[in-house]
């Protein structure tokens, strides 16, 4: 440790050592070579401000022509998505159309088969008709041919008893 008297030695020259240690030049050199120091570092941390300023402000260039590309990207891609909407309407009012004419051919077979449905009925109904009417008929025959083999069979028998 060291007394207070070697602590006050030492304040008192410590300005002296340091300028002694400055390559042997008086103090008042040594002070001027500081301030020209400062000066310059002064000046040098003034030029790197201004380049960070100029750094900053392109930066902030750059930054806007990203935002402003982006915004450019964004709308393409909404007028993209709109042409798919557009794209996907056109092809839904297609199906649609679509599934009308289909409905209307469906109606149009349907139409044609209850048409054939009823006419296929209408010559079931004449066939049966006509083979009642034959029915009719063919018993109307049987009774004539009846009447007449009877007719014909009474006056046979009728002949041979006369004679």
């Amino acid at each position: 440790m060291l007394a207070t008297e070697d602590i006050e030695y030492i304040k008192k020259h410590l300005a002296e050592w340091l300028a002694e240690q400055s390559l042997g030049k008086p103090p008042v050199v040594y002070e001027i070579e500081l301030r020209e120091r400062m000066v310059r570092v002064e000046e040098a941390l003034k030029n790197q401000g201004e380049e960070l300023k100029a750094q900053r402000e392109t930066m902030q260039m750059i930054m806007q022509q990203m935002d402003k590309r982006f915004d450019q990207m964004q709308h393409e891609t909404n007028k993209r998505f709109e042409q798919v909407d557009k794209r996907f309407e056109q092809v839904d009012k297609r199906l649609e159309q679509m599934q009308q004419e289909n409905n209307k051919r469906f109606e149009q077979v349907d139409k044609r088969f209850e048409q054939m449905q009823q006419d296929t009925n209408k010559r079931f109904e004449q066939v049966h008709q006509e083979i009642l009417q034959l029915h009719r008929d063919m018993r109307q025959l049987t009774m004539w041919a009846m009447g007449i083999f009877l007719s014909v069979a009474g006056l046979t028998v009728a002949v041979f008893r006369m004679l």
